[in-house]
Order: C-alpha cells, then sequence, then structure tokens
C-alpha cells in the first residue's frame, strides 16, 4: 500500500508533542544547547548516532533473560520479540544515518563541532551507559524515554521537510537512498524518516501497553 508521505507529515505537524518527563526534557535542553535550537542535518546526524544505542542495550539484556530464564515460555518469548524489534529499529536508525550522510555530502555541509569524534564518543559513551542502566533498573522506563525520544526525533523530521522547501524538487537518485526505498525526491526521503520514527515511537508505547498513546495511519506495518 502506498503511503501518503505529505499527509502524515502534516498530521506530525499538527500534533502536539508528548508531554515530556523531567529527563527527556532536560536530554532535549542539552541537545538544543549542544547543537543549537535550530533544525540542521548536523543536529540530526547527532541525534541518530545515539538513536540506535537503546535498542542495542535492551537486545544485551534480552539475552540474558534468554540465559538466566529459558525455562519460562512468557519471559523467553516476551524477550525475544524485544530482540527482533531491536534488531529492526537499530538497523533503520542507522540507515537514517547513512542517509543524512549521504545528503550532507551532495550539499557539501561539514560536520560541526559537536561532530567531532572526541566529542562522539563523550557523548555515545554517556548515553550508552545511561541507556544501560536504565534498561537494568527498569526496561518499561526505557520504553517511555525511548517513546518520547522517538516522539521527539518525528516531529524534528517534519519540521525539517517544511523548513527545507527545496528538498521537493531535489532528486534523490542516490544509491543508498536505492536501498532504502523509491523516494522521487529528498523531501519524500526525510518524511519516511519521519514516519519511521513514529513507528518506533509507537512500538515503545505497545510495549508500555499504553495504546492511548499510539498514532495509526494508513499502511502501518502491524505492531508485533
Amino acid at each position: 500500500m502506498t503511503i501518503n508521505l505529505k499527509r502524515e507529515q502534516e498530521s506530525t505537524l499538527q500534533r502536539p508533542c508528548l508531554t515530556y518527563s523531567l529527563a527527556s526534557q532536560v536530554f532535549f535542553f542539552g541537545m538544543d544547547v549542544l547543537a543549537g535550537r535550530k533544525n540542521s542535518l548536523q543536529k540530526a546526524k547527532l541525534l541518530e548516532i545515539l538513536a540506535s544505542v537503546p535498542y542495542r542495550e535492551w537486545e544485551i539484556k534480552q539475552y540474558y533473560t534468554l540465559s538466566l530464564s529459558y525455562f519460562a515460555k512468557k519471559k523467553v518469548d516476551w524477550a525475544q520479540e524485544i530482540m527482533h524489534w531491536g534488531r529492526q529499529a537499530q538497523d533503520n536508525e542507522y540507515m537514517h544515518l547513512l542517509l543524512i550522510e549521504e545528503k550532507m555530502k551532495e550539499d557539501k555541509l561539514k560536520n560541526k563541532w559537536f561532530l567531532s569524534t572526541p566529542i562522539v564518543l563523550l557523548i555515545l559513551f554517556s548515553y550508552v551507559f545511561f541507556s544501560k542502566l536504565v534498561a537494568c533498573i527498569n526496561i518499561k522506563t526505557a520504553f517511555a524515554f525511548n517513546g518520547a525520544f522517538e516522539d521527539h526525533a518525528e516531529h524534528i523530521y517534519a519540521h525539517m521537510v517544511q523548513e527545507n522547501p527545496q528538498w521537493e524538487t531535489q532528486k534523490a537518485n542516490n544509491p543508498t537512498v536505492k536501498e532504502y526505498g523509491d523516494f522521487s525526491n529528498w523531501a519524500d526521503v526525510f518524511r519516511r524518516i519521519s514516519l519511521d520514527e513514529r513507528d518506533h515511537r509507537n512500538h515503545s508505547f505497545y510495549y508500555l501497553n499504553q495504546p492511548e498513546k499510539i498514532v495509526s495511519y494508513e499502511g502501518m506495518p502491524p505492531l508485533k
């Protein structure tokens, strides 16, 4: 089924962001201080470098569940379901990172100071520690934080498309784009990324058993 990406972008723009927890607000404020409040490809690149981290940490945690609770079918089934979702999501987030890199090359944009290797490593290791800690203490808290992260990302990409009308006429003929999907222009590529983030958001709330926060759309893949 063909998804109306423009309609879903408008839906995102019209829908208010979630009411974020204090931890989420502090995280987003820190990102704005570090990378600036303005939406940019460089800022999105930093977000995508971090985006796959929680999914990897959840996958690692579920391996421990498989080893220690192999006799409990419900626990094992749930752990395998989380692992399957996590693998798909982290691959998808990594693809977003590659697409942003290709767009920056096309636009001849350089990395900003916060994308230098020492800064990225510092931020990345800090986020790995945070994600691992939260997942170990209470994985449902990790899901809630991730739902906020993905909601924030969904809105950022929707606004980026709105703020860059030139993307509507820029052909997306890059091989990496072709691997991602069939898109006629870069605006649709980033609309699809925004919708991917909604899918990740929806999964977070699905596993939190909060269906009232799931934002469905025509052509949405099943959550399980």
